[in-house]
């Protein structure tokens, strides 16, 4: 059984491919969590933050073996 896995996008990226692979795990267009990004980046100002640590701690797709 294959396992859906949260990666960091290698194709669909802007900065560190963090909201095209969170786009793709949960089925939406990465447009609308640019966007919630940004706000919160705005707003609360712990979107940055959050960002960097996604970007850190999210493996890219690249990474992953597909036999995992």
């Amino acid at each position: 059984m294959l396992q859906r896995r949260i990666t960091r996008s290698a194709t669909d990226k802007m900065i560190a491919g963090v909201c095209g692979g969170l786009g793709n795990y949960m089925g939406v267009d990465p447009t609308f969590i640019r966007i919630a990004w940004a706000l919160a980046c705005l707003l609360a100002g712990t979107g940055l933050l959050a960002y960097v640590i996604c970007a850190l701690i999210i493996p890219s797709e690249t990474a992953i073996s597909p036999y995992e």
